[in-house]
């Protein structure tokens, strides 16, 4: 068994990959060219120069592959220009949906996040029975979240894939820091003069 992972090289991909690893499964990881690598060295893994929004290189890093783990986007509250994480979070996600049904591959796993669900009135925690509608999305990350995975919703059709909502992801890996590690370690030197709230 083959898993093709894109973002391996961060936060949440580099601990997909190490689970995958544990779990006797071969790795072959979507590296952007100049991508920072640090998280994935040592690993027995396979490594494919590309990017979400080239098709043939998602093609290329899954040829062999039966499980894919989508986990590449980019994660950032504030892009310029907007369009870019658009490309890379929408185009991106529907590029490697349609590699892999080119592919024949047999599972796809999206990470999404919590920012595509809707909130619940009474403040209860929300699941995916909680729908929400773009419009009501605050911020270009959450919208790309949430339109990504309106495509994944499409593709379900025909291709089998898993979509899971992380929150707010802490732990290992988190190299860069991504901006909800940044977050914390700003908290706790306190650099952060106020809280925002972001919905999420």
């Amino acid at each position: 068994m083959k898993a093709f992972v894109t973002g391996g090289t961060g936060f949440i991909g580099a601990n997909v990959v190490r689970d995958l690893l544990k779990r006797n499964v071969g790795v072959r990881a979507l590296c952007r060219s100049g991508s920072p690598r640090g998280n994935l060295e040592g690993l027995d893994i396979e490594i494919v120069e590309g990017d979400l929004r080239d098709v043939q290189s998602l093609r290329r890093g899954m040829a062999g592959c039966q499980l894919v783990f989508h986990v590449g986007a980019l994660y950032s509250f504030w892009v310029r220009p907007a369009g870019l994480i658009y490309e890379v979070n929408v185009d991106g996600t529907r590029n490697v949906f349609d590699a892999a049904l080119e592919e024949g591959i047999e599972r796809v796993v999206y990470t999404s996040s919590v920012a595509a669900l809707g909130l619940r009135d009474d403040g209860r925690p929300a699941d995916e029975t909680v729908l929400t509608t773009v419009d009501r999305v605050v911020g270009d990350y959450k919208k790309t979240k949430f339109l990504a995975e309106q495509i994944a919703l499409e593709y379900s059709v025909e291709l089998p894939i898993v979509i899971v909502n992380p929150s707010f992801p802490v732990g290992a890996w988190d190299a860069k820091p991504t901006p909800t590690g940044q977050t914390i370690l700003d908290f706790l030197n306190r650099k952060m003069p106020a809280y925002l709230d972001t919905g999420m």
